[in-house]
């Protein structure tokens, strides 16, 4: 996929109308296996322009890390929050991800006037919000986002994988990649494990990864 930079055109249009400061939001991890489903939210300062802001996908790991801090550093407000693999297994993928980006959104100092959102709309929201289709490929203040949330799952993946090596957390994330499908069959599932979310294939030798699977983890 071609690597293009996020555009300022929404937010620029938003704030043209009276909109001042413009959120985005975005989650990561809603087709793993194992671990958390992280969102994060943040509200870019328009007159601090961070290069290289983009679909976190396409990003090498060192540089997503760099970028993470200078939006975390430069922004007017980030927030992260997740839904722990109980809470997925209790409400389904889909409502733990919305909780999630609810939460990181009311996290936020000051609060947003108007939240952008990839694809979905939150629940519950204070403020106005935007649903934006391919938002974190679209739109500056969801690449972002979506940035600090990738960063802060990885880095949470990592104590995962301390914490309990069998699985190799920390080279797939969560994802079902082969290697983790083996560990799965050979160990069964941890704590750290969905219940709710088995792919039919789970155990098959040689069973491929999601579509969605983030080739950029390994």
């Amino acid at each position: 996929m071609v690597r293009v930079p996020a555009m300022r055109t929404l937010e620029n249009a938003l704030r043209r109308i009276g909109f001042v400061n413009v959120g985005g939001v975005d989650e990561v991890g809603r087709g793993c296996l194992a671990g958390p489903v992280v969102a994060a939210a943040v509200v870019l300062d328009p007159a601090r322009h961070i290069p290289g802001v983009c679909d976190s996908k396409l990003v090498p790991p060192p540089e997503r890390a760099r970028l993470s801090e200078r939006i975390k550093r430069h922004a007017v407000a980030w927030a992260v929050a997740e839904a722990d693999p109980a809470e997925i297994d209790r409400v389904n993928i889909h409502q733990a991800s919305l909780r999630a980006m609810q939460r990181a959104i009311l996290a936020l100092a000051p609060l947003p006037d108007i939240v952008l959102v990839d694809a979905f709309r939150v629940p519950d929201l204070p403020m106005a919000q935007r649903p934006v289709v391919h938002g974190d490929r679209r739109c500056a203040a969801i690449a972002a986002a979506s940035i600090v949330a990738k960063v802060a799952r990885d880095r949470l993946m990592h104590e995962l994988h301390a914490r309990d090596p069998r699985y190799g957390f920390d080279r797939h994330k969560g994802y079902a990649t082969a290697e983790h499908l083996d560990a799965v069959a050979r160990f069964g599932y941890s704590d750290a494990h969905r219940r709710s979310f088995r792919r039919p294939t789970l155990f098959a030798a040689g069973a491929e990864p999601p579509d969605h699977f983030d080739t950029m983890d390994q």
